[in-house]
């Protein structure tokens, strides 16, 4: 249908390429609706203009046969007045409407045809646009999860190619670690110097006291043998 050509030109023309450059789907499929919805109610009105025709050629029509039918009145008049002459000139116009009226009811029925077709395609076309409609939502929504899929997976072959951070992140761990088992092993030493020192600090007095017990025995061993001034 001719009247439909502008939008199946909007759909076709440069379309891919439209989809092909578009960033926000979303935003696409609003303004591919929008453009469905003008060209709808374009159609609309062509539909309407057809339907106007098709209504002024069944008057016409209706007209041509009312006409038909009155001079054929009016040539039955003459014959009862007894004026053949004038009912033959009444029956001539009346042929002049009746083939008028064929022309006429020729032209409705094909522009009747047309209308019904064209009605028949408007239907359709308002059916497609609501379905899309109904499918815009469904498509946004596989949009965004594809674009969030397409960022998690550019993240990952990023992440991938490059492990500098993450091997700058491994060594500063390993830093941490040789960090607190250093900490640790000083803690350790000192602990362990500390107790040595208590325990070389008791040997010592030990020892001393041991030194001093033997020196006092052996005092005492040699003053006994020595001889006795009160004798």
């Amino acid at each position: 249908m001719g009247i439909f050509s502008r939008l199946k030109t909007l759909l076709s023309s440069n379309v891919n390429d439209m989809i092909s450059k578009a960033e926000k789907p979303e935003k696409m499929l609003n303004q591919l609706l929008i453009d469905m919805s003008e060209q709808l109610i374009e159609s609309k009105k062509a539909v309407a203009l057809a339907i106007a025709d098709e209504k002024k050629l069944e008057r016409e029509t209706q007209n041509q046969q009312a006409q038909s039918k009155e001079w054929e009145r009016k040539a039955m008049l003459a014959v009862q007045a007894g004026k053949d002459d004038l009912a033959k000139e009444a029956l001539l116009r009346k042929q002049e409407y009746d083939n008028a009226y064929t022309e006429y009811k020729k032209q409705w029925e094909a522009q009747h045809v047309s209308v019904e077709k064209l009605k028949e395609s408007l239907r359709e076309l308002q059916q497609k646009i609501d379905e899309a409609q109904r499918k815009k939502n469904l498509l946004v929504a596989r949009a965004k999860r594809a674009e969030a899929q397409q960022k998690i997976q550019s993240t990952i072959s990023s992440v991938s190619g490059n492990r500098t951070a993450f091997d700058a992140f491994d060594r500063m761990a390993a830093k941490v670690d040789q960090m607190e088992a250093q900490a640790e092993a000083a803690k350790e030493l000192e602990d362990f110097s500390s107790n040595a020192s208590l325990d070389k600090r008791f040997e010592e007095l030990e020892k001393s006291d041991t030194s001093a017990d033997l020196m006092l025995l052996e005092l005492k061993e040699k003053m006994k043998a020595l001889p006795d001034k009160t004798e």
